[in-house]
């Protein structure tokens, strides 16, 4: 979902950037954010760790404040970074009034707005307000061992449900809605988002939904069974996973490759849309077919586009 941005709310303005501060570039790309942001009169936050990767004399441009509560009267958190940085922003984000916008400096970068030359035009139209605001649908999951929840946790790309052993399968019975669908063995099952589509749900061969669509994938992991194909459910519905004792010693379950939870056999998982969304800034006004094209580098020579109409309208 998208709503536009008039322009910046009135009186004084924060602003939180985060960065991989490991990489040269990333520090080039932070400097360059911090002074911009200063002459610009935006509030700039940091914590004491990033910070420390700037010069004696551009650290004096920033406010320094832990990363808890950091987000805390921001109207934006800026990340230099690969999706990887972006995740862990959104942790700080989500459910919040504050918006994410990301500079890739990695690889694809699916979840950043701008790439590394883009930097000065950025910071600009943060600065003017010159962003439009979309809402993106995330996950709560729950694991489930006799009866009583032992973990929770929430993702924005996927949850999946893995293998605890590399060298044995996993056996598991999914089901939808509390209606059982499919008993097999394999690597494991992933439940993700359209933001997640062009992920780890991707790569282990889901399809690719528009941000638009209010859906939930199902993609099982490398499948022992005649039916495992990838699903797209309702988003209202709940994907259960019950972690079966047969085959395996049990099994992990990831949410975005960065939180990680124990299921035991015997242990369920269920996931299900939070009501919790993360917010992100979006500069450009193509659609996502041409992110989708630019970002994979997909062959488009011989398009000719839709044809006109024959009175020449």
């Amino acid at each position: 979902m998208s709503a536009p941005l008039t322009g910046p709310a009135p009186g004084p303005r924060s602003v939180l950037v985060l960065a991989h501060t490991g990489r040269p570039e990333a520090v080039t790309a932070l400097t360059e954010v911090v002074r911009r942001l200063h002459e610009a009169g935006v509030h700039t936050l940091m914590t004491p760790e990033e910070a420390e990767a700037l010069s004696v004399a551009d650290r004096r441009l920033v406010a320094e404040r832990h990363l808890d509560g950091a987000v805390e009267g921001a109207e934006m958190v800026i990340v230099l970074g690969g999706d990887g940085t972006i995740l862990r922003a959104a942790e700080l984000v989500r459910g919040t009034g504050a918006t994410l916008l990301g500079v890739n400096l990695g690889h694809v970068g699916f979840l950043a707005e701008a790439e590394r030359e883009e930097v000065v035009g950025t910071v600009s139209r943060v600065v003017a307000g010159d962003y439009r605001v979309e809402e993106r649908m995330t996950l709560d999951v729950e694991i489930v061992l006799d009866g009583e929840v032992v973990a929770r946790s929430w993702a924005v790309n996927e949850v999946s449900v893995e293998k605890g052993n590399r060298e044995r399968m996993i056996e598991v019975v999914v089901d939808v809605d509390g209606r059982p669908l499919s008993t097999f063995a394999g690597d494991g099952l992933i439940a993700a988002t359209p933001t997640g589509s062009t992920a780890y749900a991707f790569s282990a061969g889901g399809p690719v939904v528009w941000p638009e669509v209010e859906a939930l994938l199902v993609v099982p992991i490398s499948a022992h069974a005649l039916f495992a194909r990838p699903l797209v459910i309702a988003p209202t519905s709940c994907v259960g996973v019950e972690v079966l004792p047969s085959l395996d010693d049990g099994g992990v379950v990831w949410c975005d490759g960065r939180r990680t939870f124990t299921a035991p056999a015997g242990a369920r998982v269920e996931v299900r849309r939070s009501p919790r969304r993360v917010r992100l800034a979006r500069l450009s006004t193509g659609v996502f077919t041409d992110r989708l094209v630019a970002k994979f580098g997909l062959p488009v020579h011989g398009w000719r586009g839709p044809r006109a109409a024959a009175d020449g309208s």
